[in-house]
């Protein structure tokens, strides 16, 4: 089917009911001439549907020493060239981008760039109350470039809070027939994705480097600095969002320096991200380093790389993660996988400390619906769980299905990710998958992993006697629907738990197996991955 079926702006609204880079040199933007002169009945950027009904708008502005920065209307929609944002501005005013009449959209040329940037290794101070970049309900903005992404340096924040019925959007401009002028419909790598830094912890710098406030670990994909020594800190919050098409494969620095849908650099408790979904990410889906950023009910679906990558310390929960390998057909015509790890999940990105310890997370109510299929972005099979880098974590309730393995299977470690695999712990959780471990003879014996799980089978290591359930392939595990868990399936015969031992003040109890019941149909959730679900389904 045509990428351009559910994603053109009318349908995207029907799903959802079913439901500077770095340095420290603040550069001072020129003002946009024409943001005062243009005559708002002309449409200029072709439109062919839809147009102004009468309602009076006013694009997004701020101020400058050199006067008022603002966006273009052309009728129905709000255009922002490289005078207002760019990857040599970096906006230090408060910024507010409202719902637009009939369907109209922010379209940005090039990166926002928000907050001011800097090395404080080199003289640069974060700022205490930096700015806040606001997305109200129903707003939606597009980007029309593949380096275009939204950066929110230390400091700043982003408050991008939508409704059930009108989420906030961050998407490709190609997703609407107006703005696209191959015709083709957005794919993934469209734009570049949202890269938020904070000043939580991370291993990736020294215990000398946190005392002296030197913490400046560069981000990937754009030159950025994060990092602190305030696992608190807050960055702002996101709530019913959607983030599609984002972003890239290699940059400058090669291999492994690519841009994720949502990436989280440092981001403190502070933080919560809720009612996310990501969709067709060339790299990650939502990639975490260091911090202790929260994470609750998200839907990751047909990303190329991993739907979950957690490295460098991370502290934070997650609850209700829903995951979905599957396919899209590109602008050629070709039928391609998407999905390599539902959760590459790394510990270490330089050296773990008492102070900056290995990834820690809790993780509970968690579905991943593999493929057999390698991704198009690699070559690398669609697997539940990849463990690396002395990475630890409890796990509750989680779901993983694979029916068919000629090529892949559910969990895979490391060598290195075997060095504390005593500490990554399941907990009344599921497995169906046609082949479980990617291991040659299935036993802990690499030499890195504890002494005591030395000769150890996975097998006996996941069972953890009798707390876990490994079934096999077709197992009837999900309903009719294909996402939501059975909860009245013979074939599991173990009990959720109850998650009464877990910190109450983020978990909520949830007494099924897998990220979401058949028996919840009428809450937000349920529709939330549902219309997620319906819309990955069309591409």
């Amino acid at each position: 089917m045509k990428l351009s079926g559910l994603f053109k702006v009318s349908l995207v609204a029907t799903a959802m009911t079913l439901a500077g880079c770095g340095g420290d040199i603040e550069i001072t933007p020129t003002v946009n001439d024409n943001s005062t002169s243009t005559d708002n009945s002309v449409n200029n950027s072709n439109n062919t549907t839809g147009g102004n009904t009468g309602t009076e708008v006013e694009c997004t502005s701020y101020e400058t020493d050199a006067g008022t920065v603002e966006g273009t209307f052309d009728g129905l929609d709000c255009l922002y060239n490289d005078s207002f944002a760019g990857k040599n501005i970096q906006i230090t005013a408060n910024l507010t981008f409202n719902e637009l009449p009939d369907g109209g959209v922010h379209v940005f040329e090039e990166a926002l760039l928000f907050g001011t940037d800097g090395d404080t290794s080199q003289g640069f101070t974060v700022p205490e109350n930096g700015p806040t970049l606001t997305v109200k309900p129903g707003a939606t903005l597009a980007f029309k470039s593949g380096d275009a992404i939204i950066r929110i340096a230390r400091g700043a924040k982003i408050q991008a809070i939508g409704t059930a019925e009108k989420p906030v959007v961050f998407t490709s401009a190609k997703a609407f027939p107006r703005l696209d002028a191959e015709g083709k419909g957005p794919l993934y790598a469209d734009w570049g994705g949202i890269i938020i830094n904070g000043n939580g912890i991370t291993n990736g710098c020294t215990d000398a480097e946190r005392d002296a406030a030197t913490c400046n670990r560069p981000s990937e994909g754009i030159t950025s600095y994060y990092g602190g020594n305030d696992n608190s800190d807050s960055s702002g919050d996101m709530k019913f969002a959607k983030i599609w098409y984002a972003g890239s494969g290699p940059k400058v620095g090669g291999e492994g320096d690519d841009l994720n849908s949502l990436t989280l650099n440092a981001v403190g408790s502070g933080s919560l991200f809720e009612y996310i979904h990501i969709h067709q990410g060339f790299d990650d889906g939502v990639e975490i380093f260091g911090g202790a950023a929260n994470l609750k009910r998200i839907v990751v679906t047909d990303t190329q790389d991993d739907s979950f990558d957690f490295d460098s310390g991370w502290q934070g929960n997650g609850q209700f993660l829903f995951i979905s390998h599957g396919t899209v057909t590109t602008r050629d015509g070709e039928t391609v996988f998407m999905g390599n790890g539902g959760f590459e999940s790394d510990g270490i990105k330089g050296e773990a400390t008492e102070q900056a310890p290995t990834s820690n997370p809790t993780i509970a109510n968690v579905t991943v619906i593999t493929t057999d299929g390698l991704s198009v972005r690699d070559n690398d099979p669609s697997t539940a769980f990849k463990f690396d880098d002395s990475y630890t974590a409890n796990l509750y309730n989680v779901l993983m299905t694979k029916d068919v393995a000629t090529q892949s299977s559910c969990i895979r470690f490391s060598s290195d990710g075997e060095q504390q695999a005593d500490k990554i712990i399941f907990n009344s959780s599921v497995m169906t998958c046609a082949s479980e471990f990617a291991d040659e003879d299935g036993t802990f014996n690499s030499g890195k992993e504890p002494a005591e799980l030395t000769a150890t089978t996975m097998t006996a290591w996941f069972d953890k006697d009798g707390a876990n359930q490994r079934i096999g392939e077709g197992a009837d595990v999900l309903a009719e629907n294909g996402f939501a868990s059975n909860t009245s399936s013979t074939d599991i015969t173990i009990t959720a738990n109850d998650l009464s031992s877990l910190d109450s003040g983020f978990f909520d109890a949830a007494p099924y197996i897998g990220a979401v019941s058949d028996q919840d149909t009428n809450s937000a959730w349920y529709k939330w991955v549902e219309a997620a679900v319906t819309a990955a389904s069309q591409d």
